[in-house]
C-alpha cells in the first residue's frame, strides 16, 4: 500500500523546538515533490512549506519563514519539518503532501496533532 505518515507532533513549548516527519511507504519518496499543510480549529487548511523533488528547492511561507525548515533524506523515504521557536498560533493539525505531476499521483497523511502552550 502506498501511503505518507507523519509523526512527531505533541506539545511543545513556546520558543521550543520540535522536529516533524513524513515517512512514505510503498513509492520512492525522492520522485515527489512534498509539502506540509496545517488545520488550525475552526480555520482552512494551509500550506506552510514545500520541497521539490529535482533540486531541493523550498518555500517558506512569511508565517513561518526563519522558524520552520524542510528537508528530505531520500534514504531514509522521509521529509522533515523542524520546528523552531514556535508560537501558540503555529497550533494546529500538521499534514505532508507528496505529489508527482509526472504521474498525476499524489498522497495525503493522516496528520499529526502539535500544540504550542506554556
Amino acid at each position: 500500500q502506498k501511503q505518507v505518515v507523519e509523526s512527531g507532533g505533541g506539545l511543545v513549548q513556546p520558543g521550543g523546538s520540535l522536529r516533524l516527519s513524513c515517512a512514505a511507504s510503498g513509492f520512492t519518496l525522492d520522485d515527489y515533490a512534498i509539502g506540509w499543510f496545517r488545520q488550525a480549529p475552526g480555520k482552512e487548511r494551509e500550506g506552510v512549506t514545500c520541497i521539490s523533488s529535482t533540486d531541493g528547492s523550498t518555500y517558506y511561507t512569511d508565517a513561518i519563514k526563519g522558524r520552520f525548515t524542510i528537508s528530505r533524506d531520500n534514504a531514509k523515504n522521509t521529509v522533515y519539518l523542524q520546528m523552531n521557536s514556535p508560537k501558540p498560533e503555529d497550533t494546529a493539525v500538521y499534514y505532508c503532501r507528496a505529489d508527482n505531476v509526472d504521474v498525476l499521483r499524489g498522497y495525503w497523511g493522516q496528520g499529526t496533532q502539535v500544540t504550542v502552550s506554556s
